[in-house]
């Protein structure tokens, strides 16, 4: 064996073993302990509501959500809700592309507005806008005026929606164009494309997911959104009432099963969102495990 060998296994058999981490004794009782804290707040609540839902069968959901007051209800939320995601898709896209790209006066202040809608109680939103747009305010008669209606009228509750689901979109976005390699875009305008073709083809692609994913959070949380709405909608029945009120109204008129099945219509319908939101959300790296 040659001198150079033998170091080397002396000094291999000199290296001191690899430890092996005993497992934590407490990791048994740290799981156990999350696993009870998520089933109380989410599973036992969710399993509670579709025993009440299905406890008196499919033909008692289907006479709660075909009633008229009931399927006006539900389409009035579905179809604000989707105004408000398209919405916010568009503008929060524009916010936070001047909060990435550009130098602001106030930018951190702009941030940190935008941020506000999780801040605040859903209900004093409703509030703010009725204090704005209220029929007793300056601008709420010279809108009137004009034969527009703001608060206790359709439009006051795609405002509504679009206050307090602002950062989803927003926040969705901005990682994503934080990490766009501005020299594509360099390059692609240097061989002879436009601004608008350099934005199609080199920027929006990417940043669709993440558009998506921030759209269809807001049409998650709008269809749910109570607080802002009672506030400022007025709660008419056929003209402003929500699922969500519609909701409240069934157990205070004391229908559960209504409220239930009314309530299992938009459990299933955030069941099938969310899941895609994070998954499109991860597809474009803004969230990791």
């Amino acid at each position: 064996m040659s001198i150079a060998a033998a170091g080397i296994d002396e000094r291999v058999a000199a290296a001191p073993a690899p430890l092996v981490r005993p497992k934590a004794h407490g990791e048994t009782l740290i799981r156990a302990v999350f696993v009870t804290y998520v089933a109380i707040l989410v599973v036992v609540p969710i399993a509670a509501l579709m025993w009440e839902g299905l406890s008196g069968g499919p033909s008692v959901i289907w006479t709660a959500i075909r009633a008229p007051v009931a399927v006006h209800a539900l389409m009035l939320s579905l179809g604000t809700s989707a105004i408000a995601g398209v919405l916010n898709g568009v503008f929060g896209t524009m916010i936070a592309w001047v909060l990435v790209r550009y130098e602001v006066p106030g930018k951190r202040l702009i941030s940190a507005l935008v941020d506000l809608p999780f801040a605040i109680p859903t209900l004093v939103a409703g509030i703010l806008l009725v204090a704005l747009y209220g029929p007793q305010t300056w601008v709420g008669r010279t809108l009137g005026a004009a034969g527009i209606s703001v608060a206790y009228a359709r439009p006051g509750i795609v405002l509504a929606l679009l206050f307090v689901t602002l950062p989803f979109v927003v926040r969705a976005v901005e990682p994503v164009l934080l990490e766009l390699d501005a020299a594509e875009e360099e390059a692609a305008m240097m061989l002879g494309a436009g601004p608008l073709r350099t934005l199609v083809s080199i920027v929006l692609p990417p940043l669709v997911p993440a558009i998506a994913a921030g759209s269809l959070q807001v049409f998650s949380r709008s269809i749910a959104e109570f607080g802002s709405i009672a506030a400022v909608s007025g709660n008419i029945p056929f003209r402003t009432l929500t699922a969500p009120v519609q909701i409240l109204g069934d157990v205070e008129g004391g229908d559960p099963s209504s409220a239930a099945a009314l309530s299992l219509v938009l459990l299933a319908v955030a069941l099938v969102l969310q899941p895609l939101a994070i998954a499109l959300s991860r597809a474009t790296g803004a969230r990791r495990e």
